[in-house]
């Protein structure tokens, strides 16, 4: 189970395991089951050698990404973005596609919603170095326009090689096109911030960081969701499924509202998913 260091902060802020086998370790010896010190070498030794083969695999892809020329982006890019971060992550973060400072650097969210980024996983107690950050396409759209779903089919490989290598316990998408990726026809404003599980995996939809940044009022809205991250991870740690309770549920989501609350509240998510969604589509890549 994660520790909770309560602090002097409001809300208790956790300390994460640097990677799975030390959760492991943690469990066993919380449970009394502790480990000779043979046990504990090979255990050590077995880690070490996932982590190899997981840095190993995930530059073999950064290989396969940087060569690729499966479709038009290709054509246009300076740099390719296949991803960074901890191979050995408990959480993985699925963005968009790179914009003007990615395609410049061959780094995910280094613009104005990297930076945000880096706020929200330092307000849960992470940095970039304990998480996976990639993008559902690896170059740079022309103009900053939405990724196409061939595109998107292009990079699926090696998006879908990533998650495979580095085996996350949850992944966060974020932002509309990395949400379809799991729950086609669904809308962000609807499912924000609500694990459900998906072909296996414990997916967590959120808004872009970019939307924080055109609409305020979606500021809060990411943080709260942010907030409720080390939670759902401890369910999945102990084993079970973060089915997400009352309090943890989103107001919007919430049974039993009145249904004249629920039709204006569903009317102001749809235009400020709307609104969101302009603003994704013209500006976010720029970031």
């Amino acid at each position: 189970m994660v520790d909770i260091d309560v602090g002097t902060d409001a809300a208790p802020r956790y300390r994460w395991p640097e990677n799975s086998r030390s959760v492991e370790d943690a469990a066993s010896v919380a449970s009394g089951g502790g480990c000779s010190h043979t046990t504990e070498s090979v255990m050590s030794m077995d880690a070490s050698d996932t982590l190899t083969e997981k840095r190993s695999g995930l530059g073999q892809i950064a290989k396969r990404v940087a060569g690729c020329t499966d479709c038009g982006l290709s054509r246009g890019r300076t740099r390719t973005v296949p991803g960074e971060g901890n191979p050995d992550a408990q959480i993985m973060f699925i963005g968009e596609g790179p914009g003007f400072y990615e395609d410049q650097q061959g780094r995910p969210f280094v613009g104005a919603s990297g930076k945000f980024l880096d706020e929200l996983l330092a307000g849960i107690g992470l940095d970039r170095k304990k998480v996976f950050i990639a993008n559902v396409v690896k170059c740079r759209p022309p103009s900053n326009r939405d990724p196409q779903p061939d595109e998107i089919a292009a990079c699926g490989k090696h998006l879908d090689g990533q998650i495979g290598a580095i085996q996350p316990k949850v992944i966060v998408t974020l932002g509309r096109y990395s949400m379809q990726r799991y729950f086609p026809g669904e809308s962000i404003s609807r499912i924000h911030g609500t694990p459900r599980r998906k072909d296996g995996l414990i997916v967590v939809p959120m808004y872009h960081p970019a939307a924080a940044l055109h609409q305020g009022s979606l500021r809060r809205v990411i943080e709260a969701d942010f907030a409720r991250l080390p939670g759902f991870l401890e369910k999945v740690l102990a084993g079970g499924t973060p089915e997400a309770t009352e309090s943890e549920v989103p107001p919007h989501m919430r049974k039993g509202a009145p249904t004249v609350a629920a039709k204006q509240g569903q009317a102001a998510a749809t235009a400020a998913s709307a609104e969101q969604q302009e603003a994704e589509s013209q500006q976010m890549r720029l970031l």
